[in-house]
Parts: C-alpha cells; sequence; structure tokens
C-alpha cells in the first residue's frame, strides 16, 4: 500500500444539460421567466449527463497507466478531476506527492510573455522555485529546441511549439506523479521521440504517471497497464502486455 500514489473510488462526473431555448432579447428573456416561475421547473427542460461515472482505479509509484478509449469517452474528465481542475460529482480519489499534469495545449502559459518569461511562470505554478528554474534553464531550453524564439511572445506560438516547451519545463520539476493528455500526439517525430525517451528515464526514477494517447506503439513501450474507458466508465484494465490495445485499436478503427 505504501507505493500507492493515486487511489480513486466510485469518480463520478455530472453535467447538467439545458434544452431550453436560449433568449436573443431582454424581452424574450424576460417573458421566459415569468413562464418558468409561473409553471415550474420542468425536468424536460434539463438532462443529467454523467461524463464519468464509478471509476476506481490505483497507480502506483514508477508506474505508467495509458487510459484509452474514443473521444467523449471520459479520459480527459478524470484527468482533470485527479488534477484538481473540477472536482468530482461523486466519489474521491487521494494523491500522494507533486503532482503536475499537461491537460491542454498552452495552460499556465500567459500569451503576452516570452518563452523565457513563461518558463519561470509555469515553473512557479508547478509549486519550483525561481532558484530551481534557473539553475535548469539551460537544459529546459535545449530539450524544447526553441532557442531562437525564447524571447518572442507565445501567442506567436505554434501549438507545437507550445507543448514543447510545457512539457520541456514538466520533464525538469520534480515531480512524483506525471498526467499527460495526448501531448504525445503534438510535434515531429524527433520531439515525440524524445519525450518518449523522456518518459521512460523518469519512470526509472520512480515517478508514476497516467497518459492518455491514441498512439497503441507508444503506449507499448511506456505503459505497464492499460485502462479502456466506455461511455464513462472503465470497462477493463488489463496489462499492456495483453491483447487489450490491439483489440481497443480494432474497436476504434471499426474492424470486426
Amino acid at each position: 500500500m505504501d507505493d500507492i500514489v493515486i487511489d480513486a473510488s466510485g469518480l463520478g462526473k455530472r453535467y447538467r444539460l439545458s434544452h431550453k431555448t436560449r433568449a436573443d432579447s431582454l424581452k424574450l428573456w424576460a417573458r421566459n421567466l415569468m413562464r418558468a416561475g409561473l409553471r415550474g421547473t420542468s425536468s424536460a427542460d434539463t438532462e443529467d449527463f454523467w461524463a464519468l461515472h464509478d471509476v476506481s482505479l490505483q497507480l502506483h509509484r514508477g508506474e505508467c497507466l495509458a487510459l484509452v478509449g474514443r473521444n467523449g469517452s471520459g479520459k480527459s474528465t478524470l484527468l482533470k478531476i485527479l488534477s484538481r481542475v473540477i472536482p468530482p460529482t461523486q466519489g474521491q480519489a487521494r494523491v500522494r506527492g507533486r503532482l503536475v499534469s499537461l491537460l491542454e495545449v498552452g495552460t499556465g502559459f500567459h500569451p503576452e510573455l516570452t518563452g523565457r518569461e513563461n518558463i519561470f511562470l509555469n515553473g512557479a505554478m508547478l509549486g519550483c522555485s525561481r532558484s530551481l528554474i534557473s539553475r535548469r534553464f539551460d537544459r529546459i531550453v535545449a530539450f524544447s529546441g526553441i532557442e531562437r524564439f525564447l524571447d518572442t511572445p507565445v501567442k506567436h506560438y505554434s501549438s507545437g511549439m507550445y507543448v514543447r516547451l510545457a512539457y520541456s519545463v514538466a520533464a525538469h520539476v520534480e515531480a512524483d506523479i506525471l498526467l499527460i493528455d495526448e501531448v504525445l500526439a503534438v510535434g515531429d517525430a524527433e520531439f515525440q521521440e524524445k519525450c518518449l525517451q523522456s518518459l521512460q528515464r523518469q519512470l526509472q526514477d520512480g515517478v508514476a504517471m497516467i497518459v492518455v494517447s491514441h498512439s497503441v506503439t507508444r503506449l507499448h513501450r511506456i505503459a505497464k497497464r492499460v485502462a479502456w474507458l466506455r461511455r464513462g466508465q472503465i470497462a477493463e484494465i488489463a496489462e499492456a502486455s495483453s491483447n487489450l490495445l490491439q483489440r481497443y485499436l480494432e474497436d476504434d478503427c471499426g474492424v470486426g
């Protein structure tokens, strides 16, 4: 039990979808409000949508768990709950250690600041001191490969450059847990290979990680276990060495 860094139990996330026609004028809005007050709230006006339902899993130190599933299956919602970006509607997740997440391109960056300035800003948001980032600054820049654009505001960066810089900062902070959502799908083949090698080194150092990717080949290289999400629920968890990834790929592509 001492090597468990994430222990999630019965996680669920519910959203309330509205089917009301949106008022395009103040007069219509006031009229709809009066009607709603007279007849009360109708259940037909809203619908409960469970993006995640009854998800339980554990992550161990030095382990990589791959999350796979079609778009809309709940992968990103699960990572956001574990990252404390959004609260769960039900269930709980215990996290032990410093958690660093890479969920969306450009998260934690200020578009008007330069790449140099955003390295320090992003590092501070990840809980690192300025002195630590200063000591590792040269390595972060070298890993990212964007030296030429370091003093350019990041609003002029491509999505690939954003990810290069964001991943480079995350790879050089002292994290116990990494949550990565589709970062391996952005950037050229050389940078993706550099990321994979970096993740492998971090796993050897005892860092735990949950990785979302549609690349079965890359997941085979780093994942120990695989969790397959369907419609917000875990359909199956198995070792990466099993045929689960292949079955997911065939299902996702509509084979068979």
